[in-house]
């Protein structure tokens, strides 16, 4: 497939072209040591990258949200499913499972796929699939097989998360790199609150088939939009030879980084606490305490604008001022809290409480991912210098593998309590608090400031 489009060398060769690296930080690394291009190169170099910060930046928005358009507008369908397919709740759970389990193995191939041959290429290839992937899926006869095309469309999707996070590790570091993903997260948040409203309204007028039609018409605009809009970010000279023994050779390495792979499993149990809610809610809001589905897409929205809120808290006003890795412990204990509420509401320990005070609790726990999830992948990503693709795919793969496991379990004790999604939700929190602290060791200043070179 022809690459074309606009080219941007890859600027971390140039520490000037990245926006804010120079504000140093306790969390700071310094910038590549690289040859600069001559002066003409560099001052067309910024130029360019001037030029396409803005769309550049709402492409990766639209790329990072694939996982919450693919989960989340399909979510108010899901007890349409049951009794579409005639199959049981926890079988149709399976088919968030299968695209979450898809994301996270294709992330772990595109990933090393993208630093060998460069971003786009990869990136326009999985997103053609992810296309016809998601038009087979309207179309599924029998939940077996809607769950085969929900793996393949994430399979597929998984391309765009990965691809994303290492187009942001070219072009930024440091405080930088903090602050873009936290632009991202008010970008890509849009997608949650915006995706179970558009899936709520299709209902109306469709069926859950209607749901996937959609999705796909976005597919096919986001793969335009990149083939036309996004340029390279990795120079020829700075990917990587060899095959599979190179791609795995970069994983093992990363993961002997102790701090490298603690921010990897802390972000990875907080992305299953969140996802148990994901997977689970649905049933809990609509078919515990009877709300309709317009009326969970609207909570589900409101949590979303929470989570947006705290990102750019943490983007704008913490990060620079406070070292992330308090941030990122205050965002943990928050969801600790939060959890342990769901669970003593859940159990019946307050008597019997309505649809607010439980709601209230998924709030603060969504709020506080805003300041959770970008740090985590800021810190991780932080200790590598090369192969982004490959530490991407690793951030990606084990968020996704551990959500993937996370999402049946909520539906163990059936449809009619929320023990389940509680006991999940507090289970992941607990333990990325662990990794954290155990591993991270946010007490030493110079863990999360050092990169290995990877």
């Amino acid at each position: 497939m022809p690459e074309g489009g606009p080219s941007i060398s890859n600027p971390t060769t140039n520490p000037t072209s990245k926006t804010d690296s120079t504000a140093h930080s306790p969390t700071n690394q310094a910038p590549h040591p690289t040859a600069n291009p001559t002066a003409g190169a560099a001052s067309a170099l910024r130029a360019t990258a001037r030029r396409t910060s803005l769309l550049v930046t709402f492409l990766l928005g639209g790329l990072t949200a694939t996982p919450p358009l693919a989960m989340d507008m399909y979510l108010p369908a899901l007890p349409e499913v049951t009794r579409s397919l005639h199959a049981p709740a926890a079988t149709v759970q399976l088919t968030l499972t299968a695209c979450l389990a898809g994301m996270a193995f294709g992330q772990l191939v595109v990933g090393p796929m993208s630093d060998r041959w460069g971003r786009r290429r990869p990136l326009l290839i999985g997103l053609a699939v992810y296309v016809v992937a998601t038009a087979l899926c309207a179309f599924a006869p029998t939940v077996e097989l809607l769950v085969a095309f929900r793996l393949a469309q994430g399979l597929a999707g998984a391309a765009g998360i990965v691809i994303a996070r290492a187009v942001v590790r070219d072009l930024y570091d440091g405080v930088a790199m903090a602050r873009f993903f936290s632009t991202l997260m008010l970008i890509s948040g849009v997608a949650p609150i915006v995706a179970p409203l558009i899936g709520g309204q299709v209902l109306r007028v469709t069926d859950w088939r209607g749901v996937f039609v959609v999705l796909t018409a976005v597919g096919v605009l986001l793969a335009a939009l990149v083939w036309a809009k996004l340029p390279e970010t990795l120079a020829p000279a700075d990917r990587h030879g060899g095959g599979v023994g190179a791609a795995l050779g970069s994983m093992r390495r990363l993961l002997a980084d102790r701090s490298f792979t603690g921010y990897t499993l802390t972000g990875s149990f907080a992305f299953a606490s969140l996802f148990a809610y994901v997977a689970a809610s649905p049933f809990v809001i609509q078919e515990i305490y009877g709300a309709s589905p317009q009326t969970f897409s609207l909570l589900f929205g409101l949590n979303s604008i929470g989570l947006v809120i705290m990102g750019q808290i943490n983007g704008k006003v913490l990060v620079g001022r406070v070292r992330l890795d308090r941030v990122l412990g205050l965002g943990l204990a928050v969801v600790v809290v939060a959890s342990v509420a769901l669970l003593l509401m859940s159990l019946g320990v307050f008597g019997e409480v309505g649809l607010a005070p439980v709601a209230a609790a998924l709030f603060v726990l969504m709020s506080a991912m805003g300041i959770t999830l970008p740090n985590t992948q800021t810190l991780a990503l932080m200790r590598t210098r090369q192969a982004a693709g490959a530490a991407s795919a690793l951030l990606g793969t084990s968020s996704f593998l551990v959500g993937a496991i996370a999402s049946p379990l909520v539906g163990v004790a059936g449809e009619d309590t929320a023990v389940p999604m509680a006991v999940v939700q507090l289970a992941s929190a607990l333990v990325a608090l662990a990794c954290f602290v155990g591993m991270c060791r946010p007490w030493n200043g110079r863990t999360s400031a050092e990169g290995e070179g990877f």
